[in-house]
């Protein structure tokens, strides 16, 4: 099985070209293997590019852990590089479908090099039904959660998956593998959840970091980062165009006024190579 890894900003995949490659409809356990970052090829989750009968791509997500999530930002902006530059398309606009709807990306190109892309993510949903999260009718703004020991106030929101968004003074305190889980896992989400602790900057940036749900700690997310700009717009601390500065790097998030979210950011390849030990994907 070919393969290439590729890795936006930090958060890394591996893709699989499904017009070449026949893999099995259950991707689960062939996941779990190639993402082992010991006896495989290591990554947070593998991507495969099929053929859509509603837009010009179809993609599929499977986190490391075996699950299949509906959308994944930084997932999406190699997804598009790769598929460009293995010459699957020539158009720099495009679109793709996933379990979130179909997303639009926008290559940025310095000659023939893909030096960014720019997403259009869609509207967000705002209602606590469609995140999906537990509780009354309407929308989960700055809303108090216990959570073991300590009380947060979250904001959640959908972008097509779910996201809880915090903030926080300092961001660097937060102890990410005690909280992270207990909120990914807590009962008011019956789909869990990506977490998202922020630390407003200014009115034009923010400092965040992700507890990805079904991976762990990531150094991006770009959903995540989507969702965050969003929640501090709805809680009046940032302006509706943003930097998000992330371990991995930084992403420009813009809340338009056609209710959209945009996305810009980096991808990056790694290398291509073969799996030749069938015991990984069989």
């Amino acid at each position: 099985m070919k393969f290439t890894k590729m890795h936006g900003l930090g958060n890394d995949f591996i893709l699989v070209d499904g017009f070449q490659e026949t893999l099995s409809p259950d991707l689960s356990q062939i996941t779990l293997k190639l993402c082992d970052r010991h006896f495989g090829i290591g990554a947070d989750g593998v991507i495969v590019v099929l053929p859509s009968e509603t837009a010009d791509f179809r993609m599929r997500i499977i986190n490391s852990d075996g699950s299949e999530v509906e959308m994944c930002g930084n997932g999406i902006r190699c997804f598009a590089k790769y598929v460009y530059e293995e010459n699957l398309i020539k158009q720099a606009t495009f679109t793709v479908e996933t379990l979130a709807g179909i997303m639009t990306p926008s290559l940025v190109l310095q000659g023939d090099k893909v030096t960014g892309v720019r997403v259009d993510m869609g509207e967000p949903s705002l209602e606590r039904s469609a995140v999906p999260m537990f509780g009354s009718v309407g929308q989960a703004l700055h809303e108090s959660l216990e959570v073991l020991d300590t009380t947060f106030y979250i904001t959640a929101l959908s972008m097509g998956n779910p996201h809880c968004v915090i903030f926080v003074d300092d961001v660097g305190q937060i102890d990410l593998e005690k909280y992270g889980p207990a909120l990914e896992t807590h009962r008011v989400f019956p789909k869990k959840t990506n977490v998202h602790f922020l630390e407003v900057q200014n009115r034009a940036e923010i400092k965040m970091r992700v507890w990805e749900r079904g991976v762990g700690p990531t150094l991006a997310c770009g959903t995540g980062a989507c969702a965050s700009l969003v929640a501090a717009v709805l809680n009046q601390k940032t302006e509706r165009q943003a930097k998000i500065h992330l371990p991995g790097g930084t992403l420009e998030i813009e809340w338009a006024e056609n209710n959209h979210v945009y996305m810009t950011g980096p991808a990056q390849k790694v290398f291509s190579g073969k799996v030749e030990d069938k015991a990984l994907f069989s």
